[in-house]
């Protein structure tokens, strides 16, 4: 297993957000976790990239534990995050914004500028605008493919559907669908059911803080009335 969280509990000051949350993604997977809004799925995104530490249970990523590490060391372990803000820099451009994604004394890696162009086409064309310039979608894009620039061996995508129209919504599938098949572990928090559903090989559902199910993706295309009960669809 690439990442293992076992049993964490998360809060938000006295607010118990996560309980005894436990998954695991393997090398090479698309896992994700669906539930609706307020359920904690970006908190579960954000315990494990240190940004908002468990009070308990434990996160292992490539078999070293995370537990007392700041976010930029979780980075430097290898763990790619794209939070659901889309936190770009508005006054450089689409090239230096993707620089800003290479870490201080990085190695030679697969993710390059030519490597994210070619799945991004549109971050090529835009390549010398100004990055709040730029369409939501195409952020978006910017905030994965910055990340990408970074090398990760897991990509954390926090809600990356959000707010976006349905063509967007469909490129940006695609795209991502790309990153799998070239071999990408990712773990995707989402409530778009439609998106996870094509692109996921296993998923967890959350309510309430708390793990309701898990399984292989094939198993809720089949057995609809799983999704009707967590996500109301």
């Amino acid at each position: 297993m690439l990442l293992e969280v076992n049993k964490i509990n998360t809060y938000y000051g006295i607010s118990h957000i996560l309980f005894d949350v436990s998954l695991q993604v393997a090398q090479g997977e698309v896992v994700c976790v669906l539930g609706r809004n307020g359920v904690g799925k970006t908190t579960l995104i954000r315990s494990i990239m240190g940004l908002t530490v468990p009070k308990s249970g434990s996160l292992t990523f490539k078999g070293t534990s995370l537990k007392g590490k700041r976010p930029f060391e979780i980075a430097y372990l290898g763990i790619g995050f794209v939070p659901e803000d889309r936190i770009i820099f508005p006054k450089l451009t689409v090239k230096e914004n993707l620089e800003m994604g290479i870490k201080k004394g990085q190695k030679a890696g697969p993710w390059n500028l030519e490597r994210v162009y070619d799945i991004f086409p549109i971050l090529k064309n835009r390549q010398t605008q100004m990055g709040g310039t730029l369409s939501g979608g195409e952020q978006q894009m910017l905030t994965i493919a910055r990340t990408l620039m970074g090398n990760p061996d897991l990509l954390l995508l926090d809600e990356p559907t959000e707010g976006l129209s349905p063509l967007i919504v469909k490129e940006l599938e695609k795209q991502i669908r790309t990153l799998k098949n070239e071999g990408m572990t990712i773990l995707l928090s989402e409530q778009n059911s439609t998106v996870t559903l094509n692109l996921s090989d296993r998923s967890y559902i959350l309510e309430k803080g708390q793990i309701k199910w898990e399984g292989e993706i094939s198993v809720l295309q089949e057995r609809k009335e799983i999704l009707q009960k967590y996500l109301g669809l």
